[in-house]
């Protein structure tokens, strides 16, 4: 057990040190995703056939770090959010979400195993990344569906790649287009893929935008849970009727999810010290680090080069269908 968990906390370490470099903290890259990549540089790595030995006992630290402490990361999740932050832009706000959110799920399943020839697992992270909330949808789901290592690396890859790109494009749109700060807000926090990147663009374009974006975006957040409880059932539903040879396991029932909400509630009620508080998200943010540290480690290069192209092509689609019919369907409710 030792083993994995030195591996994780050596690789979440790196991850976080480079984060704080100056000119990786401006371009706003996470912790999780350098920890990612140190992991599959590290996990990649031609070793001594002693050191080899030894690395074979991580499994159980590794298993640990993918399971528990991601599933405990994503409900210290749970803090970022109240209630009231998604009362505050009304119900508008959850229409416009729920909407973005089932419009970029079912047309990247569909696009990735129809059009593309993906696998299930790939197809179904990487549009989860798109439409939920990055990173940690991609965890989330992983752990709902008990997918593949390649295929969630994958997933994260094409959220940082799109999701960077959204920081940049952004702010250049806002400038090109007739729309008041707090409506483009709305479109930043409906559209873009991780948190980090929703206060990156709002940042550049004004405070009412950030504002705005965060709320939308924590919402977003906010249906990741009832995403979960759905996508569990129905991959369960799948296995069972044959439809991918070799069973995975029985009724897939995210629990964690549940603790998400548990958080949410609690944050919305209970006004809790400063610093504790910050040091609870501070942990969840660890636990997660962890747990993309071990997810790296346990990926191999050559499942990755198997998947091609396809991944990237699938999620450009989507960023395409986000940035357009994205910011469509913001003007139409929230106009």
């Amino acid at each position: 057990m030792w083993q994995g968990l030195a591996i994780c906390t050596l690789l979440t370490l790196g991850g976080t040190a480079l984060s704080r470099l100056p000119m990786i903290a401006e371009a706003s890259v996470s912790p999780l995703v350098l920890a990612l990549l140190l992991g599959i540089v590290a996990g990649n790595l031609p070793l001594p056939r002693r050191l080899s030995r030894q690395l074979s006992q991580a499994g159980p630290g590794l298993a640990f770090a993918t399971r528990r402490l991601l599933r405990g990361g994503i409900v210290l999740f749970g803090l970022s959010l109240t209630l009231q932050q998604v009362v505050g832009l009304g119900p508008k706000v959850l229409v416009l979400d729920a909407l973005v959110i089932a419009a970029v799920l079912a047309s990247g399943y569909w696009i990735g195993t129809r059009l593309l020839g993906l696998d299930r697992d790939t197809a179904l992270l990487t549009s989860a990344g798109s439409a939920i909330c990055g990173a940690a949808a991609v965890l989330a789901t992983e752990s709902t569906i008990r997918a593949r290592p390649a295929a969630t690396s994958m997933a994260v890859a094409t959220v940082v790649l799109f999701g960077s790109l959204a920081m940049l494009i952004y702010p250049l749109l806002y400038s090109l287009l007739d729309l008041q700060q707090g409506l483009f807000g709305i479109y930043i926090g409906a559209t873009v893929h991780e948190v980090a990147q929703v206060v990156a663009a709002g940042e550049a374009v004004g405070p009412e935008a950030l504002a705005n974006a965060v709320i939308v975006k924590l919402v977003r957040v906010m249906l990741l849970v009832p995403f979960l409880l759905i996508v569990g059932q129905w991959w369960m539903r799948r296995q069972a009727s044959g439809a991918e040879s070799g069973d995975r396991g029985g009724l897939v029932i995210p629990w964690f999810a549940f603790g998400f909400l548990a958080m949410v509630a609690f944050n919305s009620l209970v006004a809790l010290p400063a610093p504790l508080h910050a040091a609870l998200v501070q942990l969840g943010q660890l636990a997660l680090t962890m747990a993309m540290a071990a997810l790296g480690f346990e990926t191999r290069l050559s499942r990755l080069r198997a998947l091609g192209p396809k991944p990237f092509l699938l999620a450009l689609i989507l960023f395409a269908l986000l940035v357009g019919g994205g910011g469509l369907a913001s003007w139409v409710l929230m106009g």
